[in-house]
Parts: structure tokens; C-alpha cells; sequence
């Protein structure tokens, strides 16, 4: 795997886009509802993770993170997808801007020390398939996220409960960062108490009740071997 990977994505007319991923970001606590995100912080830290400076957070990771990929290694079973959407700056037009599906596959053990190491243990996994983004910019809060560990739905909203794509866009121009190559992934929302979220199986559906068009991505988690020393 080299340090700048290689995504395609196919788009809904049949055409394909392939990208070099050079930058890689993961926002973080971006929640429309800043109170909300709050009294999650305020949760995380009773559990022993490290808040915030200010929210929203922007975390940079390792672009050879960046995969489209059917598994997942872990290193031991504290670890935990999030269904989330991504931006993808493919171009210098705004047509060139793709939405797609992603899971960020976090490290939660690690995550009590750092929330940007744990994001640097995992990859994030994008789906293969994208739209563009303005060609869904008009009903954009109506987009539904939904995921699953095995056969259970453990999240479901809408993009309505996260920070709007355009809101990233104007961060990223702000901080010279709008070119192609980009891959921003939005933070996530709140998972189904009670549900277990270490699984075997992680599966994300970003979906337009407008017309019924899904984008999916699925991959298992698979334990490496225990280590030696």
C-alpha cells in the first residue's frame, strides 16, 4: 500500500473517477446541534476520552488510510466502524466534488489516549460508488446514513444531524486545502443504545428517498494473530 492510494468511483450515468488520495481528514463532534455534541463530550470523558479543544474537531490521518476495501484487520476486538458520508475533491469545478458512503474504523482502546491516534489505527473505508455532489445539493438534509453490525442497525439518521458539506468546503478554502486529492469523512451520528458495536461485520448505507438510490460499502472485521513478546 502506497502513501498516496488510488480510489475509483463510479458514478450513477456508468462513468468512472479515480482519484489520488494526498490529504485525508476526519471531522469530528459535528453535530448541527453543538449542545448535543456537548453532552456527548461530557459522556466520552466519564468513559476516559480526552475532550475536544473546540468542536468541531478536524483530525488529519494518514492518507494510505483512505480504502476501498471488503476487510478490516484489527488488532484485538475494541474496534468499531461509524457510518459517515465523505466529501471527495476529484477536480477544480464543483462538479468535480463526489459524496459518497464511509465508515471510520477507530481503535477504541487506543481512543481513551488520543481520538486522532485512534483515527491512525484504522482505515477509512469508502464505498464504490458516488454521486456528485451538486447533483444532490438541493435535498442534502433529506439524505438518510444508516448502518449495521451484522444483521442489526445500530445507526440511523439523516444528514440533516451533521454539519452540511458546505460548511467543509468553506473550511478547507479557508485553510488552502480545497484541491483535488482531498478526502474529508464528516464525523457521525449517534449509535442505538444497547446495541454492541464490536462486531465481525460492519455495512453503511448512504440513501436518497428521493428516488431510492443507495450507496453501500461492506466489509468484515478479521482479528490478527495474537502477538509474540
Amino acid at each position: 500500500m502506497t502513501s498516496q492510494p488510488e480510489l475509483t468511483f463510479t458514478l450513477p450515468d456508468g462513468s468512472q473517477v479515480t482519484t489520488t488520495v494526498r490529504t485525508l481528514l476526519n471531522a469530528g463532534y459535528a453535530g448541527r446541534d453543538q449542545e448535543g455534541v456537548a453532552a456527548h463530550i461530557a459522556e466520552l470523558a466519564e468513559l476516559g476520552v480526552p475532550a475536544p479543544t473546540v468542536t468541531p474537531a478536524l483530525y488529519p490521518v494518514s492518507p494510505y488510510l483512505a480504502s476501498q476495501t471488503d476487510e478490516v484487520p484489527a488488532q484485538h476486538d475494541r474496534t468499531s466502524g461509524e457510518a459517515e458520508w465523505a466529501l471527495v475533491i476529484t477536480g477544480p469545478a464543483s462538479e468535480d466534488v463526489l459524496l459518497t458512503a464511509a465508515c471510520d474504523h477507530t481503535d477504541r482502546k487506543l481512543e481513551v489516549h488520543g481520538v486522532a491516534w485512534s483515527k491512525n489505527a484504522g482505515p477509512d473505508v469508502l464505498a464504490r460508488k458516488a454521486w456528485r455532489l451538486v447533483d444532490v445539493e438541493d435535498r442534502l438534509d433529506d439524505l438518510t446514513l444508516r448502518a449495521w453490525v451484522g444483521d442489526t442497525e445500530i445507526q440511523n439518521g439523516k444528514l440533516a444531524e451533521l454539519l452540511a458539506p458546505s460548511y467543509w468546503l468553506d473550511v478547507l478554502r479557508v485553510r488552502g486545502l480545497y484541491e483535488p486529492g482531498v478526502v474529508l469523512i464528516s464525523g457521525t451520528i449517534p449509535m442505538h443504545p444497547g446495541v454492541d458495536q464490536f462486531a465481525d461485520s460492519w455495512r453503511v448505507e448512504l440513501a436518497d428517498p428521493s428516488n431510492g438510490e443507495t450507496i453501500e460499502l461492506a466489509y468484515q472485521v478479521r482479528r490478527l494473530p495474537d502477538p509474540i513478546g
